[in-house]
C-alpha cells in the first residue's frame, strides 16, 4: 500500500511535478488496448536511468509494485497496475535518440522513443529499422522490446529481438546492468538481454536499448493473390517460400474478412474471392523484385490463384494494402466484441490451423474471422461475440482455449508478438510443462525476489 510517507519519499527523487495521484492521471494509466481497468496509486515520471534506479531500490526495499509502461498499446494487459502500486512511464521524458551510427549500423535509444519516430530517423540517413508492429505510430521501443513485437515486415526481415544487440537495465535493487555488447558477435557470458527481450517488464525496466540497422532497399513493389479458398492461399504461402520466394511481407485475409471488407468498406473484390496474399516485394535492382515476383506469381497459381496482380504506382500500392489495414474494423459486422488472439504455427501447418479454427467456431456457434502473417505463421484470430450476451462471451473464451490448445499440439504458440500478460496467463499451463513453468518462476526470483516489477503477469 502506497501511503503519504512513500509519495513524499518519491517526490524527494523525481520531484513534485513528476509524480502524480490526482484521479485524471490514475485513470489515464488504468487502462490499455485491452479496455480493461486497474488504477495505480501513482504515475512517475523518471526523467533517467539515475532516478530509475532510486525508485527501483525505494519500492523494492518498501515492496510496492512497479508497473514499467511505455505507451500503453498492449492487446493482453501487459502494463496494468492489478496489484495497485506505481506506475513507471518513461514516454514523458526518456523518449531521445541518444545516436544513429552509420558507421557500425547502429542506433541507440531511451525506451521511451516510438517506433515510427526511430523508422523516419534512420531512414533520412539511408539505413532502415525493419520491426514494424502496427501499432508503431504510437507504440514504443521499449514497449516493443519487452513484448519482441514483430510487424508486417517480420517475414523477410524478422522481429524485435532479432535487432537488439545489447540493453542497459535497472534491477528491482537498484542496480544497473549492460546485457549484450555493441559488437556483432559475443558469446560471452550468458544470454541477459536474450531473457529480458519478451519478458514484459517483470524482470527488470530497460532504460538504454542498441539496435542493428540496415541499409535501406532502393526499391519495393506491392502484389496481391485472390484465392476461391483460404486453405490454398494456405498451401500457397509455404510453398512458395519452400520455393525461394523473399517477399518482406505476406498478409492474408481468410473469406469471413474479404466478405466484411466488401460488405462495409465496399473494397472492391469479386464476389468469388475466399481469401487474399498480399505483401511486398523490396530489393536494390529492378531484376532482384521481378524475379522475386515471378516465383510468388508461379507458385501461387500452381496453387489455386486465380488473380495475380502487382501494384503499377503507389496509388495501386496504397489500394491493396487498404483490404489489410482495415480488416480488424471490418469484422465488426460479426459482433460487438472481438476476443482477439495472435497465435502462431509453422507455416506448412497453416492449412491444417485455419481448418481446425473454422471448426472449433462452428462447434461453438460463433464467427471466427482470420487475418495475419501469413509468412510466419501468425495468425489473429478474432472470435466474434455480442458482448451484452455472458453465455455467448462465456462460449468464446472456451474457444479460444480450444483453439490454444490445437495450436499448441501442432507445435505451435500462444502468442506470435502480443504477449501473455494478464489475459493469456492462465493458458500458461497448455504451452508448457510444469517444469519449465518453475523455471520462468525460478528465474522470475533471481532477477526479482521480492517481486514487485510488474506482478500478475504471465502467470509469475
Amino acid at each position: 500500500m502506497l501511503d503519504k510517507k512513500h509519495i513524499e519519499e518519491l517526490k524527494k527523487i523525481v520531484g513534485e511535478e513528476d509524480i502524480k495521484t490526482d484521479k485524471i492521471h490514475l485513470r489515464a494509466y488504468s487502462y490499455d488496448a485491452t479496455k480493461e481497468h486497474y488504477y495505480p496509486e501513482a504515475v512517475v515520471f523518471p526523467q533517467d536511468e539515475e532516478e530509475v534506479s532510486k525508485i527501483l531500490k525505494y519500492c523494492n526495499d518498501n515492496k510496492i509494485a512497479v508497473i514499467p509502461r511505455g505507451a500503453g498499446s498492449g492487446f493482453t494487459g501487459g502494463a496494468l497496475p492489478v496489484n495497485g502500486g506505481i506506475i513507471l512511464a518513461v514516454e514523458k521524458y526518456m523518449n531521445k535518440i541518444l545516436e544513429i551510427d552509420e558507421k557500425d549500423m547502429v542506433a541507440v535509444v531511451q525506451p521511451g522513443v516510438v517506433n515510427a519516430h526511430l523508422q523516419k530517423a534512420v531512414e533520412e540517413k539511408g539505413l532502415f529499422y525493419p520491426p514494424d508492429p502496427a501499432s508503431m505510430d504510437y507504440s514504443t521501443i521499449g514497449g516493443n522490446v519487452s513484448e519482441n513485437a514483430g510487424g508486417m515486415r517480420a517475414a523477410k526481415y524478422g522481429i524485435t529481438k532479432d535487432y537488439v544487440m545489447s540493453l542497459k537495465a535497472v534491477l528491482p535493487n537498484g542496480d544497473i546492468i549492460r546485457a549484450g555488447k555493441r559488437t556483432i558477435k559475443d558469446v560471452a557470458g550468458y544470454n541477459v538481454a536474450g531473457i529480458l527481450i519478451a519478458s514484459e517488464g517483470t524482470l527488470a525496466v530497460i532504460t538504454e536499448i542498441t539496435l542493428k540497422l540496415l541499409p535501406k532497399p532502393k526499391m519495393k513493389k506491392t502484389y496481391m493473390g485472390i484465392f476461391e479458398n483460404v486453405e490454398d492461399a494456405m498451401n500457397a504461402v509455404y510453398k512458395s517460400l519452400a520455393s525461394g520466394a523473399m517477399p518482406v511481407a505476406m498478409e492474408f485475409m481468410d473469406s469471413l474478412v474479404v466478405k466484411a471488407l466488401r460488405e462495409k468498406l465496399a473494397v472492391n473484390l469479386p464476389d468469388w474471392a475466399g481469401a487474399l496474399l498480399i505483401g511486398d516485394v523490396d530489393g536494390n535492382v529492378e531484376e532482384e523484385i521481378n524475379y522475386q515476383l515471378g516465383i510468388l506469381e508461379k507458385s501461387f497459381k500452381e496453387n489455386g490463384c486465380k488473380e495475380f496482380k502487382v501494384a503499377r504506382d503507389e496509388n495501386e500500392a496504397n489500394e491493396i494494402w487498404y483490404a489489410r489495414r482495415n480488416a480488424s474494423q471490418s469484422i465488426t459486422i460479426y459482433g460487438s466484441k472481438k476476443i482477439n488472439e495472435d497465435i502462431s504455427v509453422p507455416r506448412s501447418k497453416l492449412p491444417d490451423a485455419l481448418r481446425v479454427i473454422t471448426q472449433i467456431g462452428e462447434k461453438y456457434g460463433l464467427v471466427v474471422p482470420c487475418f495475419g502473417h501469413a509468412g510466419d505463421g501468425n495468425i489473429h484470430v478474432n472470435v466474434m461475440v455480442d458482448g451484452s450476451n455472458e453465455d455467448e462471451v462465456k462460449r468464446g473464451y472456451e474457444a479460444v482455449e480450444e483453439i490454444f490448445k490445437a495450436v499448441v499440439d501442432m507445435g505451435g504458440t500462444l502468442s506470435g508478438e502480443h504477449g501473455i500478460g494478464l489475459s493469456k496467463a492462465p493458458f500458461m499451463k497448455i504451452a508448457f510443462s510444469e517444469a519449465e513453468l518453475n523455471l520462468f518462476k525460478r528465474i522470475k526470483e533471481a532477477f526479482d525476489p521480492n517481486g514487485i516489477l510488474n506482478p500478475g503477469k504471465m502467470g509469475l
